[in-house]
C-alpha cells in the first residue's frame, strides 16, 4: 500500500472477523437538479422513504489465493491482470436466485420473470411500472440472524436516471431498515448488469430486530418510467469497523491549498481524481504534477478521473484510446492510484464498464445528493456508491451509519467555492467530526479494495 505518514487511524489488518448531474460529479454541476429518485414519504408497507435532498451458479469466479501478498495494491501497470468485475462477480453466499418467482409476492407495479435476460441462471425477475408508480415485490423467509450480515443484488436496468433501488428488511413485530442505492448514472440508456451492496440508508418508525429478520422487500423508486432486472441476491459478512474515504476531484487548487493543509492537522489522508488533461495542459485552475506528487508523498492518493467528458457518449474506439491515454499517463508518472478511477459527470454504460476492466479495478460511481453508502465486501469493483460532499448535516449522517452499522461512505468534493462542496469551514468542522467519532476510520481506494479482495 501507499505509506501513509498522515494517517491517525492506521489500517492495521482486514475488518471481516467472521469472513465466511445535478450535483453529480464536475466543476460545472448544477445542485438544482433532482438526483432522479423518490421522495415520497415511508410507511411500514414499503412506500419510500423522504428525501430531504431533492436537488440532488453454483460455481463462483476464482479470486486471489489466500495469503498472497498482491491482495494489497495492485502492481501499477498499463493494462490490469484480470477483470475485476468477472474475477469478484459474485461475492459472499447465494440467497436467491431468482428462478421461481413464485417466491415473490408484488405488491405494487408489474414483476415477471425473464428468461431473455439473466445476471445468473435461467432466468431474472423483471419490474416495471409507469408514471412514477414504484414497484414494490416481497418475499417471506424463515426468520434469520442478519445481525453481521448484509446484502447485495445484482440490477439491471434501462432508466438509470428515473429509479433508485431499496433493500427493504423486516422483522415480524413492523421492524425495518432500508438499504438503498440512491442513484444510478446520468445520461445512459442500458449500464448493464451491475452489483449493488447497499447498506443502511434509514430505520423504519420501529427498529429492526436484525437476528430475526422474516420479510425481504425489493423497491424500486420510480420518477417516470422504471424498468430494472434484478438476479443473484447474495450475503455477505461485516466488517469490524466503519469507514469514510475523502474523495476529491478535478484537482482544485483548494485540494492542495486548503484542504491538505487541515488533513494534515487532523492526520488523515485523501483521494484526488485528477484529469490528465487539465494537469498536463498546465491550467491555471489546477494543481500541477508536482504538486500531486507532493501530496502522494504525504500519503495521498492520486486517482484517474477519466477524459472529463460524458464517457457513456463515446464510440468503443475513443472511449479505448481515451482511458488508454490516461492510464499511461498515470504509469509514466507513477501515480499510484491509477488503478482507480472516477467517471466524469456519473457517466458510464455497458461499454464503459466493459472497457474499464482492461485498464483499472475499481472505481466507478453511483453518485447521488443524499446518503448512498455501501458495503465493503459485496460492491461492484466499477460501480462504487458516493455521496456528493455538498451539505454537512448529511456528511455526519453519512459518518454516524458508516459508525453504526459499520459500512463505507465515499464523501465527494470539488472546490469550496462550489455548490457541490462544503464550505471551508464546515469542511473543517467535518474533519473535526470525524476525528471524534468512535468506529470511524479514514481509509483510501487500495485500502477498500484489499478489503473487497480478501472478502470474496
Amino acid at each position: 500500500m501507499v505509506d501513509r505518514p498522515n494517517t491517525r487511524r492506521r489500517f492495521l489488518a482486514l475488518s471481516g472477523a467472521t469472513m465466511a448531474t445535478g450535483l453529480a460529479g464536475c466543476s460545472d454541476s448544477d445542485t438544482s437538479e433532482d438526483d432522479g429518485n423518490g421522495t415520497n414519504e415511508t410507511t411500514s408497507d414499503g412506500d419510500p422513504p423522504a428525501d430531504d435532498t431533492e436537488d440532488e451458479g453454483d460455481d463462483e469466479p476464482e479470486g486471489e489465493d489466500e495469503g498472497e501478498d498482491e491482495v494489497g495494491s495492485p502492481e501499477l501497470t498499463l493494462e490490469t491482470e484480470y477483470d475485476s468485475r468477472e474475477e469478484f462477480g459474485q461475492p459472499g453466499e447465494g440467497f436467491d436466485d431468482f428462478e421461481d418467482a413464485d417466491e415473490w409476492a408484488v405488491v405494487r407495479g408489474t414483476a415477471e420473470p425473464d428468461e431473455e435476460i439473466a445476471f445468473e441462471g435461467s432466468r431474472s425477475l423483471r419490474l416495471t411500472a409507469e408514471d412514477g408508480e414504484n414497484v414494490i415485490v416481497e418475499r417471506e423467509i424463515e426468520p434469520t440472524d442478519l445481525t453481521d450480515r448484509e446484502l447485495s443484488l445484482a440490477v439491471r436496468t434501462t432508466t438509470p436516471e428515473n429509479v433508485a433501488i431499496d433493500i427493504r428488511l423486516a422483522d415480524a413485530s413492523g421492524g425495518a431498515t432500508h438499504h438503498q442505492l440512491r442513484s444510478v448514472s446520468y445520461g445512459a440508456d442500458d449500464v448493464g448488469w451491475f452489483r449493488t451492496n447497499p447498506v443502511v440508508f434509514q430505520e423504519g418508525s420501529t427498529s429492526l430486530e436484525r437476528d430475526a429478520v422474516e420479510r425481504i422487500q425489493l423497491i424500486v423508486y420510480n420518477t417516470g418510467d422504471a424498468e430494472v432486472w434484478v438476479d443473484d441476491l447474495r450475503v455477505h459478512d461485516k466488517p469490524e469497523n466503519g469507514y469514510v474515504v475523502l474523495c476529491w476531484d478535478d484537482g482544485t487548487p483548494d485540494f492542495y491549498d486548503t484542504a491538505s493543509p487541515l488533513h494534515d492537522e487532523y492526520g488523515v489522508n485523501a483521494v484526488q481524481s485528477a484529469v490528465r488533461q487539465w494537469t498536463e495542459g498546465s491550467r491555471d485552475d489546477v494543481v500541477t504534477l508536482e504538486q500531486l506528487r507532493e501530496r502522494q508523498d504525504a500519503g495521498d492518493q492520486i486517482i484517474a478521473h477519466g477524459s472529463h467528458v460524458f464517457v457513456a457518449d463515446l464510440e468503443e474506439d475513443q472511449l479505448r484510446e481515451s482511458l488508454e491515454r490516461d492510464k499511461q499517463w498515470a504509469v509514466d508518472n507513477d501515480l499510484r492510484g491509477g488503478h482507480y478511477i472516477t467517471y466524469p459527470h456519473n457517466s458510464f454504460d455497458r461499454t464503459v464498464l466493459d472497457v474499464a476492466t482492461d485498464y483499472y479495478y475499481a472505481g466507478g460511481f453511483n453518485q447521488a445528493g443524499d446518503v448512498n453508502l455501501t458495503g465493503v465486501y459485496g460492491f461492484d469493483p466499477l460501480v462504487l456508491l458516493r455521496t456528493i460532499g455538498h451539505d454537512l448535516d448529511i456528511a455526519k449522517r453519512c459518518i454516524d451509519l458508516a459508525a453504526a452499522h459499520r459500512q463505507c461512505t465515499i464523501l465527494n468534493f470539488h472546490g469550496f467555492d462550489q455548490e457541490n462542496t462544503l464550505a471551508q469551514d464546515e469542511y473543517e468542522e467535518l474533519l473535526g467530526y470525524i476525528d471524534s467519532e468512535d468506529g470511524i476510520e479514514v481509509i483510501d481506494f487500495d485500502d477498500l479494495w484489499t478489503m473487497r479482495r480478501e472478502g470474496h
